[in-house]
């Protein structure tokens, strides 16, 4: 098990930046972006828009997990933030990246109804 010793009586605090900052940040991306599965399904038809969005849910995890490290650097854990937030943006970038693919693979490239 790791050592969080070093930290002091800091250690909860730690825990609940890193926490705070990977539930920002799952939230932002659920605020701009459909479900992986839906750019999964629909990325035949509007892959440029999905990964628009993507890229605006990157955007908006930077800025809070900025704000949030730059408040967190007076007690010296900035690191905490940037870990929470940087974890789940790394695995939604992956989501979608893996989804986005998927779909642009898919034989029938749409899913939509005709119209």
């Amino acid at each position: 098990m790791a050592d969080f010793s070093a930290l002091g009586g800091n250690a909860g605090v730690a825990a609940v930046l890193f926490l705070a900052a990977a539930d920002a940040a799952y939230n932002a991306y659920s605020a701009t972006n459909s479900s992986p599965q839906t750019t999964e399904l629909f990325a035949g038809d509007r892959a440029a828009t999905l990964w628009k969005y993507v890229k605006l849910g990157h955007v908006q995890v930077i800025g809070l997990i900025g704000f949030a490290a730059i408040v967190a650097n007076k007690q010296g854990l900035a690191m905490w933030p940037i870990l929470g937030g940087g974890a789940v943006a790394i695995a939604m970038h992956g989501m979608y990246w893996h989804a986005l693919q998927a779909g642009k693979q898919r034989n029938d490239q749409s899913t939509l109804l005709p119209r």
